[in-house]
This record gives structure tokens, C-alpha cells and sequence, in this order.
């Protein structure tokens, strides 16, 4: 354990592009097994190389940028794909998304007709719940 822990010193590690990267070639590799293509064997290899990569690199700001960026293009997809759920699994509320702003805004559910007033930009619209 005290050899991977010298070796692994000044090194950048893993991280969420780290993470992604090894996913990407498991299911490259899966594709490849399953629909038997040559090509996605190489693709995969190529992903797991550059997965090595960055785990093992030593440039820790370069990798902390790779993946910040990485992280600034998936963090509105998590974003949507949490609200979604939400939206979905709250039964007291019924969500709206702002005109104006694009905000998502809850209200209680059942109240009819309702005027609605966005905290974020102050357009008020009307309604129903």
C-alpha cells in the first residue's frame, strides 16, 4: 500500500472526467463485444489511454482545467436531470418555469388560479395550480 501511495505523490488522480472516461470505454468495450466492431475496440483503448493519462499526470493545474470545463458542459444537464426528478416526485407542489427569466418557481397545488411573482426578476404572470 506504501508504494502506490509513493508512487501516486505529486500526481494529479482521479477525478469526474476520470470517472467519465473509464465509463466511456466500459460500455465502448460492451458496444464492441455485443455488435462485434473493430473500430470500437480502438476508440475505447484509445479512452482508456487518456483516462491513464490524466490519472497519472503530474501537470495538476492542466487536468484541474480539463476538468473543470468538463464539468461547466455536464453541470446544466445535472442540473435539468435533478429537477426533473423533483418535479416529477413532488405531489404538493406544482412547478412553473419564469417567462421572463427561466427560473423554475413552486407553488402549492390545488389553489386554482393564481398569480405567480418570480424572486428572481419580479415579472409576476398568471396561473393555474
Amino acid at each position: 500500500m506504501r508504494f502506490i501511495q509513493r508512487f501516486m505523490y505529486g500526481r494529479y488522480g482521479g477525478d469526474q472526467l476520470s470517472l467519465a472516461l473509464l465509463l466511456a470505454y466500459f460500455i465502448l468495450n460492451m458496444l464492441r463485444s455485443l455488435m462485434g466492431l473493430r473500430p470500437f475496440a480502438w476508440v475505447a483503448l484509445a479512452v482508456a489511454v487518456w483516462a491513464v493519462y490524466r490519472i497519472l499526470s503530474r501537470n495538476i493545474e492542466g487536468r484541474r482545467k480539463e476538468n473543470a470545463r468538463f464539468l461547466a458542459i455536464l453541470n446544466p444537464l445535472v442540473r435539468w436531470v435533478r429537477m426533473r426528478h423533483t418535479i416529477r416526485n413532488d405531489k404538493e407542489h406544482c412547478y412553473f418555469k419564469c417567462p421572463n427569466c427561466g427560473k423554475y418557481l413552486r407553488v402549492p397545488r390545488g389553489k386554482g388560479k393564481i398569480n405567480v411573482t418570480c424572486r428572481n426578476c419580479g415579472v409576476s404572470f398568471e396561473e393555474k395550480s
